[in-house]
């Protein structure tokens, strides 16, 4: 039975991470993920869990320890931001590459320069071409649902591959929201028990982990990887609806609010969907057919589906919290109209650039979103296509 509770998101996913009682986890401190392994490590010091704890010197040695400990046969895992993933850049894509199923809790912070400990997507849409799959969360308790659901997820034989959860740092990793926790058996049961076919404290059946390729070989693993992460989306929809039996919470590979007459949509990832819910809420009031889709699943990206959600309005904008430095659109902004164009979709697109270190993102930034789309729209205003919100001009 589910009991009710108040979380930070640091807390929640700690929360999750004690209840799944992983095998092993190293880690290093980086603001703002630092709570996490300091909250696993006193869940075990006080014997609440048995998880092997590794203090290491730095983040590429944290995730360096994860992919060995996952080799060997372990259920693995470390927590980092910003700068820490940056520095893990080289084992992320070893991990994907040598197929381990580990996780990582992302907590998303800016990437320097200049320095900043505050929020925006760079460092987890930065990583985004390792191979790992990326799952976004809106508040507190999508962090700990969407943790709960990562190992069935990475684990699947038709996946194994690393899974990083992605939550906002300090907008939801800090703030305390009323949050629905599960029993310790039910994520026990709903997770289960790790038994990989393949590890290397295996006498039975010895194998080599991370071999030099050759030519002949390269271009057949980068395929069956794709191939792997292609898979993965029908499994997230799987285990998000056996997470809904469990818990009654729906997951999808994304969410639509108030989209199905909706003339005009903005797309949008994280925290900053609930400030764009909340205005749609209140232009809906005024008579204005608005709606959101909030992406959860970025890694393996649903171009198909989000073209499909979207292609009957007339105009979408298109919200990238971070920025790709190619002078013509963010991540999300560059995919979408892709995947726009390969379904021959006519609906008008412009690619907004908010919140970036931090930066306040308002229901009026919103509203005057939703207000831009509608005269460029209606009244033929002409619109910038790729153009900063809030910006100090």
């Amino acid at each position: 039975m589910a009991r009710k509770d108040r979380m930070s998101g640091n807390e929640a996913v700690s929360y999750a991470i004690r209840q799944i009682n992983p095998d092993v986890m190293p880690a290093f401190p980086i603001t703002p993920s630092t709570e996490i392994p300091q909250m696993v490590s006193t869940y075990i010091a006080n014997g609440q869990m048995d998880t092997e704890f590794i203090p290491v010197e730095s983040e590429h040695s944290s995730m360096s320890a994860t992919i060995g400990a996952e080799a060997a046969g372990a259920r693995s895992l470390t927590a980092t931001s910003s700068a820490g993933l940056a520095l893990m850049w080289e084992e992320l894509l070893l991990a994907a590459s040598n197929r381990m199923p580990c996780a990582l809790a992302l907590v998303n912070r800016t990437l320097s320069g200049p320095l900043n400990i505050n929020c925006d997507h760079s460092d987890g849409m930065g990583a985004r071409d390792t191979g790992w799959i990326q799952i976004y969360a809106e508040n507190n308790q999508e962090a700990y649902d969407n943790f709960i659901q990562a190992y069935p997820i990475a684990e699947d034989p038709r996946v194994h591959l690393p899974i990083m959860i992605c939550q906002d740092g300090f907008i939801t990793s800090h703030a305390v929201e009323n949050i629905e926790l599960l029993e310790d058996k039910e994520v026990k049961e709903f997770v289960g028990e790790y038994h990989p076919e393949e590890f290397l404290l295996n006498p039975g059946k010895p194998i080599a982990v991370g071999p030099y390729a050759v030519s002949n070989y390269v271009m057949e693993a980068r395929r069956n990887q794709l191939e792997a992460l292609e898979r993965s989306k029908e499994v997230i929809l799987e285990v998000a609806d056996k997470f809904r039996q469990l818990s009654g919470r729906g997951f999808g590979l994304f969410e639509e609010y108030k989209t199905e007459d909706a003339d005009y949509i903005m797309v949008i990832i994280g925290s900053a969907a609930g400030t764009a819910k909340e205005a749609v809420d209140q232009l809906r009031e005024k008579g204005k057919k608005v709606g959101v889709l909030k992406l959860r699943v970025f890694r393996p990206f649903p171009a198909e589906e989000i073209a499909n959600a979207i292609r009957h309005a007339k105009a979408v904008a298109i919200m990238d919290r971070t920025e790709s430095y190619n002078t013509h659109g963010g991540p999300l902004g560059s995919e979408i109209e892709a995947g726009l164009y390969r379904a021959k979709a006519t609906v008008m697109a412009v690619n907004y650039i908010y919140g970036l270190g931090g930066r306040d993102f308002t229901v009026d930034h919103a509203a005057s979103v939703f207000a831009e789309l509608e005269s460029a729209v209606e009244n033929e205003t002409e619109v910038k296509q790729y153009q900063y919100i809030g910006l100090r001009e």
